[in-house]
Parts: structure tokens; C-alpha cells; sequence
């Protein structure tokens, strides 16, 4: 894992989860409107269920990834509100970038500052090749958000039986369109 992973917005601190953020992590796993869109089967209705996405999912690919999702903190109140990051996708041979915030954070434009952090950070700091997004086709916010930190349109797939539109782009693509 890269122990130097935090990266700082105007708002956020994106840092590495802990098993201390199980409460915080149940609170936004387990909301409906959160996990509308995402596919999941089961939502996070406990902090032993948090504890094991901690342990078994993000320490994990920080470990075997160097990269995993990261912890949202709202500079504000120093409260996790959700999560944003990479994750590496097996099946794609690439990195995803995903988020995830509780509801009463949407529309202000956090999903899109700490994406484009990441993305930033995924190109320029791990060097990644490639960065992937993904949202499902009525998820029109998420969709913006991928379209708005510089993926593109890449066709779509049928994912856990919902349309999902598959949104790429390449380190070099990015960097001459976004790069200082």
C-alpha cells in the first residue's frame, strides 16, 4: 500500500479506511438511496458486515493493488460521508473509479471534485494506463460526473441484470485534455 494515499480537496480528505470507519461505512452502505443504483444484492445492515468490507475489500487492495477506495471526510465536520476512489477491476484489467455519498451531500458537487482528485491522482501519482467508469443507464448524475472528469462513453454491458453504461479513458487522453 502507498502510505502517502490521502489526497485533499477544497472539502474532502480522501484517506484509507479503517476498521474505526464501520459505523460510517453502515450508515452509507446500508442507506436505499445510496445503493439505488449500484447493483449491490445486499446492503450493510450491521458493523460486523462493515467491519468485513473494511477488511476484506479496501485494506486488501490497498495491500495487493496499491490502491483501493477511500474514505470521503467532510473537512468540516472531520465526518466519513461516503467514499471515493479506485478499485481495480480483474475482469477489465484496469482501474474503476467509483463513489459513493450519503444523501444529504448529493447535489453539491462533491461526487465530481473527488473524482477529478482522483483521477488526477491515478494518472499522474500511480501511472495508471487506463481508468473505467461505470453507472447504471438511470443514474443520470453519476453519469455526468463520469462524463464531467474526462471518461467517455465506452458502450455498455449488462452487470448483476442492470444496463450499465461503461465510461474509459486513457492516461494519454487524459493528460493532454486535462494535464497542466
Amino acid at each position: 500500500m502507498n502510505n502517502d494515499l490521502e489526497v485533499s480537496t477544497s472539502r474532502l480528505i480522501l484517506r484509507p479506511f479503517t476498521i474505526d470507519d464501520a459505523c460510517a461505512v453502515q450508515r452509507f452502505s446500508s442507506d436505499p438511496l445510496v445503493t439505488k443504483y449500484t447493483g449491490d444484492k445486499l446492503t450493510t445492515q450491521c458493523i460486523t458486515e462493515a467491519q468485513t468490507i473494511i477488511r476484506d475489500v479496501w485494506l486488501k487492495g490497498y495491500k495487493t493493488d496499491g490502491y483501493a477506495r477511500l474514505a470521503a471526510v467532510d473537512k468540516a465536520s472531520g465526518e466519513v460521508i461516503g467514499f471515493c476512489g479506485l478499485k481495480y477491476l480483474p475482469e477489465y484489467q484496469m482501474a474503476d473509479i467509483g463513489y459513493r455519498f450519503l444523501p444529504a451531500y448529493w447535489g453539491k458537487g462533491l461526487a465530481t471534485e473527488s473524482a477529478s482528485a482522483m483521477m488526477e491522482y491515478g494518472f499522474k501519482q500511480l501511472k495508471l494506463e487506463q481508468i473505467m467508469g461505470m453507472a447504471v443507464r438511470e443514474n443520470i448524475g453519476s453519469i455526468k460526473v463520469l462524463q464531467k472528469i474526462g471518461l467517455k462513453p465506452a458502450g455498455s454491458i449488462i452487470d448483476l441484470g442492470l444496463k450499465v453504461d461503461l465510461f474509459k479513458v486513457s492516461r494519454e487522453q487524459y493528460l493532454t485534455e486535462w494535464g497542466d
